[in-house]
C-alpha cells in the first residue's frame, strides 16, 4: 500500500505543472490536498473582496479538479503551524510538500510549519514553482543580487527556462480505513467571501480558476500579444493579458505562460510583432525582478530602498488622501482610474503608474498610504510587484532614473486622447469636450453645474514643492 502524502496549496491553485505537487506523485500516487484559511490573511484588512472571491471560486474548482481525479482538496481554518500538523498527524501522513515563496511572512510561515510538523516525526519537502528562475538563480557577476532591471533582464532573458511538468491523470483512492480517520480531522466546508467578512458583490473581472485563466492566455496569445507593445498602455483598448490574477494565485503556471508566449514568437512573420511579444517577456522579468528583491531585502515592505526617501518629509493630508482614494481629485484621469479600481477591483496598468505618481509627487502623500490601498483593493494585490511598483513611481526603489514625474494632462493626451476612458468611469463629466477632458481645463463654473470638483492641487506647484524637498534630501 502507498504512503499517503499531503500538498499545502497556497498560491499554487492548480493541479497541473505544479512542480511541488507533482514531486509528491512521483513518490506516491496516493495524495490529498489542503488549503489554510490562515487568521494572519484573513482576518486583516490587508486584502481586497474582490481577491478574496476570486481565491474561493478557484479554491471551488480545484476541488472539483481533485474529486475527478480520485483525490479530495480539504478545507483548514487556523494557524498553519497548528492545523497542518494536527491534520497530518491524524492521517498518518509521511511526507507534507509545499512550494516556497518569497514574502517575509510566508517564509516566517513556513519554517514555524516545518519545526511543528518535524516534531511530529512528519518531513517536509518544498519547491520552487510561481518563477521561472528562483530567487537566488540570478545573481551578478560578484554573486549578489541585482538591484536594477536592465542587468538583470539581460541575465534572465538568457537562461534556459525550465518546462512543464506531465499532467496528473489519477491519483490512488483514499483506503475505507483513511476516509474515516478524515472523519476526525479539523476540515471545514469551503466559506463564502461573506462568511468570512468579505463583500464583494460586483462581477469579478475575470473569471476565477484553472479554466478560464487558461482560456484567456489563449485568447491573448491568439488575438492581443503580437499588438501587446503598441497597445498596453491604452486604458480604453482591451491590450494586456489581464493573466495578473492568475498568476499572483498560480491557477495557470509560469512555464505554460512563457512557453506559450516562445511558441508565437517562432511563427512569427516579421519584427514588429516579435518586438511586441518581447515586450510582454520583458513584463514577466519585471515580476520575477520585484520577487528575487523582496526575498533579498524583505526590509522593502516597511520603507524605502533609496537614502533620500528614508526619512523624505512628506505632506500626508488626511483629506487629499480620502479625495484620491475616491476619485474626486479634480484631475480627470486620476478620477477615472480610481473609480475603475474601487468599482472592479482592478486598474490598468498605465492608470496605476499615473495615480500612483499623483498621489506622492502631486498630492505629497507618503507611498506607503497607496501601497496600501492597492492591497485593499486590488483583485491581483501582490506584495511583491505592488511594492516594487510603488516605490518605482515614489522614486524611493530600484531605479536608475530616480526622479520621474507624470503629468496627468499629458498622460491624459498621449494614452487617452479621445477620452474614452475618462468617460467610462467619471460619467459626470462625459458629455464634455474631448479636449476639456484630456487636458483637465475645465471651466470652475462647468465643474459646478456638472457636480464635479475642481482640482484640489495644481500640478505646476505641486512638482515644485517635491523637487525642493527631494533636492534638500540628497544634500
Amino acid at each position: 500500500m502507498s504512503n499517503l502524502n499531503l500538498f499545502w496549496h497556497r498560491r499554487d491553485l492548480r493541479i497541473n505543472d505544479n512542480i511541488g505537487l507533482y514531486s509528491a506523485y512521483l513518490t506516491s500516487k496516493k495524495i490529498i490536498a489542503c488549503y489554510c484559511l490562515d487568521p494572519v490573511i484573513f482576518d486583516s484588512n490587508q486584502i481586497a473582496p474582490a481577491k478574496v472571491t476570486y481565491l474561493l471560486e478557484s479554491l471551488q474548482e480545484l476541488q472539483e479538479n481533485y474529486r475527478k481525479l480520485n483525490s479530495e482538496l480539504y478545507i483548514l481554518q487556523g494557524k498553519p503551524e497548528q492545523v497542518i500538523p494536527q491534520f497530518a498527524e491524524i492521517l498518518n501522513i509521511k511526507s507534507v510538500y509545499y512550494n516556497l515563496d518569497v514574502e517575509p511572512y510566508s517564509k516566517e510561515r513556513d519554517q514555524k510549519v516545518t519545526e511543528a510538523l518535524k516534531e511530529k516525526g512528519i518531513e517536509t519537502k518544498s519547491y520552487w514553482d510561481q518563477l521561472l528562475h528562483n530567487p537566488t538563480e540570478i545573481l551578478s557577476k560578484s554573486k549578489t543580487p541585482y538591484t536594477i532591471y536592465t542587468p538583470y533582464w539581460k541575465n534572465w532573458q538568457q537562461q534556459i527556462k525550465p518546462i512543464s511538468m506531465e499532467n496528473i491523470n489519477k491519483f490512488e483512492p483514499l483506503t475505507e480505513t483513511e476516509k474515516e480517520l478524515i472523519k476526525n480531522t479539523n476540515i471545514i466546508n469551503l466559506p463564502t467571501a461573506k462568511e468570512l467578512g468579505f463583500i464583494w458583490d460586483q462581477p469579478l473581472f475575470l473569471s476565477a480558476g484553472e479554466k478560464a485563466a487558461n482560456d484567456q492566455l489563449e485568447y491573448f496569445c491568439n488575438n492581443l500579444i503580437e499588438q501587446y507593445q503598441e497597445q498596453r498602455d491604452f486604458p480604453a483598448i482591451e491590450g494586456t493579458s489581464r493573466l495578473s490574477s492568475a498568476i499572483n494565485l498560480g491557477v495557470i503556471s509560469i512555464r505554460k505562460i512563457w512557453q506559450s508566449s516562445v511558441k508565437i514568437m517562432e511563427y512569427c512573420r516579421s519584427d514588429e510583432s516579435r518586438n511586441n511579444i518581447l515586450t510582454w517577456q520583458k513584463e514577466l522579468a519585471w515580476r520575477e525582478f520585484y520577487q528575487q528583491a523582496l526575498y533579498h531585502f524583505p526590509e522593502l515592505i516597511k520603507g524605502a530602498f533609496r537614502e533620500p526617501f528614508k526619512n523624505f518629509p512628506w505632506d500626508n493630508n488626511r483629506e487629499y488622501f480620502e479625495a484620491w482614494c475616491e476619485g474626486k481629485t479634480g484631475y480627470p484621469i486620476v478620477d477615472a482610474a480610481m473609480r475603475e479600481l474601487n468599482e472592479t477591483g482592478w486598474m490598468h496598468n498605465r492608470c496605476r503608474m499615473i495615480v500612483a505618481s499623483f498621489l506622492t509627487k502631486d498630492l505629497i502623500i507618503d507611498w506607503r498610504w497607496g501601497e496600501e490601498y492597492f492591497m485593499k483593493t486590488l483583485i491581483d494585490g501582490d506584495l511583491s510587484a505592488n511594492n516594487g511598483g510603488w516605490q518605482w513611481s515614489a522614486s524611493s526603489g530600484m531605479d536608475p532614473k530616480p526622479l520621474r514625474i507624470f503629468n496627468p494632462a499629458s498622460q491624459s493626451q498621449k494614452f487617452d486622447p479621445e477620452g474614452e476612458y475618462i468617460r467610462l468611469w467619471v460619467k459626470e463629466i462625459s458629455s464634455l469636450d474631448t479636449v476639456e477632458l484630456v487636458t483637465g481645463k475645465i471651466p470652475e463654473l462647468t465643474c459646478y453645474h456638472c457636480g464635479y470638483t475642481t482640482p484640489i492641487v495644481d500640478h505646476k506647484i505641486q512638482q515644485q514643492k517635491f523637487k525642493e524637498r527631494y533636492k534638500l534630501q540628497k544634500m
